[in-house]
């Protein structure tokens, strides 16, 4: 994937971002002992609903975390506004190590469209792990058969599409490819992948968007069928679905995932994580794991990921006020 290829509007930030990163540089081995931690237990908050995004990604992390770092680690979802309980859970916590946060793109919108008490800005950016797809998709039985007909529905029924909760990055897609397609179907938004999911095998929704990890088990089913990816180039794991700017439409959109903390993570906790992730990383069984969900490994260090985030909120912030979506 080319991560230097030009984005439009808020995807430019993303990619601007990992051209920060530079892809980060792995470790050559893993160690065999995992490294001595300060906490016995490490939570990893997610805001997802079960079966979304984030909640498939940190609870895949979780099993192989443990490998390289010495402590046990539990998922706790922490659902409700669009993620601003999760963040407010997170940044009123001891920064000693024991709590994190599932970062992605929502956590900079909702501190910007809904203005909660703890924004993005109150929590310390551990790392980057990932770049994650957005695919559009629909039930297997539907009369969608490409993004066009779906386009063509809305033209004359409206319709509705299905993304994740309000301020979250499938949002985006699913308002900058109305906008680009020139048609005014509903946005229906739901508080995770999951309860999103129900409504898209129900019929009720024509089309959903959401991330390739959170569909993979009903792609695998047989129960969905993807219609096209907002990515810059089509996927190598998935030659034959298009892009959305193939079907026509100049929308292209990225995912980050990693990790952040409250405010004032000592360094001790944070070097351990920076090593753990390039190792995690490169462990044989994750790697072959997080291939089949198509992920992109993009590691982002500590020192570095702070300024990812804000290049990224300060991006997303021009285009929410061009869109007029904020003042």
């Amino acid at each position: 994937m080319d991560f230097n290829a030009s984005l439009t509007r808020a995807g430019t930030a993303l990619v601007l971002a990992a051209a920060l990163a530079g892809g980060g540089l792995f470790s050559d081995t893993a160690t065999a002992d995992p490294a001595p931690y300060p906490q016995k237990v490490v939570t990893l908050i997610t805001h997802s609903s079960p079966g979304g995004g984030s909640d498939v990604f940190v609870r895949e992390l979780s099993k192989y975390l443990g490998k390289y770092i010495n402590a046990t680690f539990v998922v706790e979802n922490v659902q409700g506004g669009s993620g601003a309980k999760a963040v407010a859970r997170v940044a009123g916590s001891p920064p000693d190590g024991s709590v994190f946060y599932a970062t992605t793109p929502t956590y900079v919108y909702t501190s910007l469209l809904s203005k909660p008490p703890k924004t993005y800005k109150d929590l310390e950016p551990l790392a980057n792990i990932f770049a994650d797809s957005e695919v559009v998709f629909t039930r297997a039985d539907s009369p969608y058969k490409t993004l066009q007909d779906v386009i063509d529905k809305a033209k004359t029924e409206r319709g509705k599409w299905g993304a994740a909760n309000p301020a979250s990055l499938e949002r985006q897609a699913a308002e900058q490819l109305k906008r680009a397609a020139g048609v005014n179907p509903a946005i229906v938004t739901h508080e995770g992948g999951g309860d999103m999911m129900l409504n898209v095998l129900n019929g009720t929704l024509d089309i959903g968007i959401g991330e390739f990890q959170e569909i993979r088990s009903q792609l695998d089913a047989g129960k969905v069928r993807v219609l096209a990816t907002f990515n810059p180039e089509r996927l190598p794991q998935k030659p034959d679905v298009p892009t959305v700017k193939e079907s026509g439409y100049d929308v292209q959109l990225i995912k980050f995932r990693g990790l952040a903390g409250p405010k004032g993570l000592p360094d001790d906790v944070t070097k351990v994580w920076d090593e753990a992730i390039q190792k995690v990383l490169q462990d044989p069984d994750y790697k072959k794991r997080y291939t089949e969900e198509v992920l992109v490994a993009q590691f982002v260090p500590h020192k570095d990921y702070a300024a990812f985030v804000n290049n990224f909120a300060q991006n997303t912030e021009a285009f929410l006020k061009e869109t007029g979506a904020i003042k």
